[in-house]
């Protein structure tokens, strides 16, 4: 549990860090002014925007964002890092492998970080969806005869974001800390412009304007909180963004930045409504003086509103990623959009996935309106998932007091699941899309992760001991050709059936062969020297384990090439022999039939180990290999 390593020795090297912790971290909770209110008091609550009621939902945002964002995440959740690493996938790695806990309650913790992480896909359709179309609304005010170009703009937006994405961020993500860094100023700036007229509208930070709200509405005030729970929307992404710049940088980059810019502008929304109540249709624009600065906020909110979809989709090719090397997920295709960064990642079938659920989300729901229905289910289920995980990690890993640890777990968890019951209410407005989604990203999970297992029991079960294996052939010597071949096995253990394969059928053997095995380890990184493991046995045989981290992406014959010191290797003259396993159901099938056909649907489809470990296309021979399961 320490990222000091991570923390820039330079003053100037950390005020860089911050200033880009504004461009990526802060996307999605910083665009949610653009509709937090209006769904507040505009939604299908239609709550009446009397002072009373002004002041009691901005101290239950103020409140919501101090106890969610503020003390939740940013000083408690992000302590619980994984080398340095954060993000619900380092929560479930901490609680796999350092957790003092039985097999079955990690076993269970483990299920509900997957429901998390899939919950994490359907706001990964919602944001970029409600974001940029919150932002291009703007033109309605500007114009209200523009009504009609707003879908198709901001359908342009978005086809334009996702296509852009094969081409990676590394070219513009230096200009996300700037521009995100104008939009917050220009938030607290016409924010402070209206508090001016009304400073009254700051009594709303005492909790006792909340507390009467309560007292008022009673049980249906907690329907409120279903819009509430829109500005603190982004929460997760603090935590899961963690590694790329150091908990210091996010904290400062919050508190003395994007906190006070998000509560200025709320309060001065709050204040254009006890102003005038028709402002209540969209109170962030009508909160702009018309004219140019009006459209300056028009084209700055639809900047910031990309920028926070794109934080939300390479966040969710990361998530990918690292459910990939952790073999919750099938190898897709991943492309590297950059040499420097580890992190600039591709994954294509994910990314045209995701355009047309946004495309469908905003032809479906026409409106940022309606979209808000939709969105809350996926946020609050993930928050308290993280909850639970982190609690579990601060009594079992850092030996916290159980009393300390109790009240701020189930202080926590109260607010979290309050602001899960009163989206539970929009489920059938909208909310069981993100529901839809992450029940189907939750079986895609779990069904690969047991498929996987039980492949692996089948071919231990029919592998022989590389001791046996050796005597045979000193006894009996095969045919030896010059050359190397490396086979590739997820068993440390065994003779691989691909070399078995090749030894029945070609009758050979070359003379230097390597057994290699790919180890993902629960850690985002293993350092270089941990890296490989190689053991000469006899008869010219190798076996190599190579360890990597779940935020790493193995490349073969890199590693072959930096082991020359302790065997001698030539790649061009190297023959990788891959096993390309087809799967049949045996008469009694160990999975339900209908997942184990699910399974081998996805095993059809999975990417080429050729790519995912980096081997030249032409040194590759595949072997066929059934496996009855």
């Amino acid at each position: 549990m320490n990222s000091t390593a991570l923390a820039p020795s330079h003053p100037r090297e950390h005020k860089s860090l911050v200033i880009a912790a504004l461009g990526i971290v802060f996307g999605d909770i910083g665009t949610s002014p653009l509709y937090t209110l209006k769904q507040c008091f505009g939604g299908f609550l239609a709550l009446e925007p009397t002072p009373e009621n002004v002041l009691g939902v901005l101290s239950l945002i103020f409140w919501a964002v101090l106890t969610v964002i503020s003390l939740k995440y940013v000083i408690f959740i992000m302590r619980a890092d994984n080398n340095g690493e954060g993000g619900i996938m380092a929560l479930i790695s901490l609680v796999q492998r350092k957790a003092e806990i039985s097999p079955g309650f990690r076993s269970l913790l483990i299920g509900l970080g997957l429901i998390g992480a899939s919950l994490f896909y359907g706001d990964g359709m919602i944001t970029p969806a409600i974001s940029v179309l919150s932002a291009v609304e703007g033109l309605e005010v500007f114009r209200p005869e523009l009504h009609s170009y707003v879908i198709p703009i901001a359908l342009a937006i978005l086809i334009g974001l996702f296509t852009f994405q094969r081409k990676g961020t590394a070219g513009v993500g230096a200009l996300f800390g700037p521009i995100m860094a104008v939009w917050f100023f220009s938030l607290a700036a016409f924010g402070i412009i209206n508090l001016i007229s009304m400073p009254a509208i700051l009594e709303a930070i005492n909790p006792i304007h909340a507390m009467h709200f309560f007292m008022s509405y009673g049980w249906s005030s907690i329907f409120i909180l279903g819009a509430v729970v829109l500005a603190v929307t982004g929460g997760e992404a603090l935590y899961a963004d963690m590694g790329h710049f150091g908990r210091q940088p996010i904290r400062k980059a919050w508190f003395l930045f994007v906190w006070p810019s998000l509560m200025l502008n709320y309060f001065g929304q709050g204040a254009l409504l006890i102003q005038d109540s028709s402002a209540v249709q969209n109170p962030f624009f009508l909160l702009i003086p018309s004219g140019g600065a009006l459209v300056f906020m028009i084209g700055l909110a639809t900047l910031a509103t990309i920028i926070a979809s794109q934080a939300v989709i390479s966040g969710t090719f990361s998530l990918t990623s690292q459910a990939i090397q952790l073999r919750f997920c099938p190898r897709l295709g991943i492309q590297y959009t950059s040499e420097e960064e580890k992190g600039q990642i591709y994954v294509p079938w994910i990314n045209w996935a995701l355009m047309t659920a946004t495309i469908g989300l905003i032809l479906g729901f026409q409106t940022s309106s309606n979209l808000a229905a939709a969105y809350g289910i996926a946020v609050t289920g993930t928050m308290a998932i993280d909850t639970i995980l982190a609690f579990v990690v601060v009594y079992s890993l850092w030996k916290w007091n159980p009393f300390l640890s109790g009240i701020l777990g189930i202080g926590f968890l109260t607010v979290d699941l309050s602001f899960l019951a009163a989206n539970a209410i929009k489920i059938f407005e909208g909310g069981w899309f993100p529901l839809v989604i992450g029940l189907f990203a939750f079986t895609f999970l779990t069904t690969w992760k047991r498929g996987r297992d039980l492949l692996r029991e089948s071919q231990r079960d029919d592998s022989l001991q590389v001791n046996q294996f050796l005597s045979d052939i000193a006894a009996t010597p095969p045919l030896r050709v010059a050359g190397t071949a490396v086979f590739m096995t997820s068993s440390r253990e065994g003779i691989p059936p691909a070399l078995l394969h090749n030894l029945k059928h070609n009758k050979v053997l070359h003379e230097t062969v390597v057994l290699m095995t790919v180890t993902t380890e629960n850690i985002p990184r293993v350092p270089p020297e941990k890296r490989r493991e190689i053991h000469r046995l006899s008869a010219g045989f190798f076996r190599i384990n190579l360890h990597y981290g779940f935020l790493e992406s193995p490349n073969i014959p890199r590693v072959l090439k930096s082991s020359s010191r302790e065997f001698e290797i030539d790649i061009s003259d190297t023959t990788f022999f891959l096993s390309r396993e087809t799967i049949i159901p045996g008469p009694v099938p160990k999975m339900p039939l209908w997942r184990l056909k699910l399974f081998i649907g996805m095993s059809r489809n999975t990417s080429s180990a050729v790519t995912y470990f980096r081997i030249p296309a032409d040194r590759v021979v595949e072997l066929g290999v059934q496996r009855m399961l």
